[in-house]
């Protein structure tokens, strides 16, 4: 199973539907080019790791979920023994493009009305940022980046990280349907319908996204492509 089905897995997509409808006021950001201005450190220094989230499935990712990202952490319910900051900030450094933690980090700013929570190491934003710089193919990081910016009001970098996020997409039918849903949540419809068919096209056939595009009378079927016509000399 693909790391990435972070966005649509579990209680389908309740727990990503949870952060996405969340009052985000007060909530600050960097300036666009923090990532390169020093305030986000390097991504690289740590004695543990980093780790790919999408490839590592040994021993240092079942210590770090056993440990440190833990449900109740995950939930922000409680901590393991340090505060839900840094245990998060623990998690994202060992495994810096790690989807679900970085989930829990914009959720933990967004309840605690920050742009840094308490006991993390940078702000929310920054961890999207050092994210990108460890693995800049990762397109489940662009996507969940790329809500963060909508929620800030800043849709004009959140569609361009879409597009990338579709460029890199590939053959990935399940990419291109999230790339689909955020497009939706952000009332960009036609982008939205285009994933749909996309997905479809690919075999990834959640009808999810297609129902939403139904419910707001912005779906339509795809346009079959037309035959080639035959040569002259074939039609004689």
């Amino acid at each position: 199973m693909l790391n990435d089905q972070v966005i649509v897995r579990g209680s389908d997509h309740r727990r990503a539907a949870t952060w996405l409808m969340v009052a985000v006021a007060g909530l600050l950001h960097l300036p666009a080019n923090a990532e390169d201005d020093g305030v986000c450190g390097s991504p690289y220094v740590t004695k543990f790791g980093p780790y790919d989230y999408r490839t590592e499935q040994g021993q240092p990712k079942h210590i770090v979920e056993s440990y440190h990202f833990t449900p109740a952490i995950e939930g922000l319910v409680r901590g393991e023994g340090a505060s839900l900051g840094a245990e998060i900030a623990y998690t994202l450094q060992a495994f810096p493009n790690h989807h679900r933690a970085l989930v829990a980090m914009m959720n933990l700013g967004i309840r605690v009305k920050a742009q840094q929570p308490p006991g993390a190491s940078f702000t929310v934003e920054c961890y999207f940022n050092r994210a990108l710089r460890y693995r800049g193919d990762d397109t489940i990081v662009r996507i969940l980046y790329a809500r963060f910016l909508s929620l800030n009001s800043r849709k004009g970098e959140a569609l361009r990280q879409l597009q990338v996020a579709t460029e890199s997409a590939g053959d990935n039918g399940f990419t291109h349907y999230n790339i689909g849903l955020t497009y939706l949540e952000m009332s960009e419809y036609p982008s939205a319908l285009a994933e749909a068919h996309r997905a479809s096209e690919l075999g990834f056939m959640r009808p999810e996204l297609k129902n939403r595009l139904v419910a707001a009378g912005k779906w339509a079927e795809p346009v079959a492509a037309a035959a080639p016509s035959a040569p002259a000399s074939q039609a004689n």
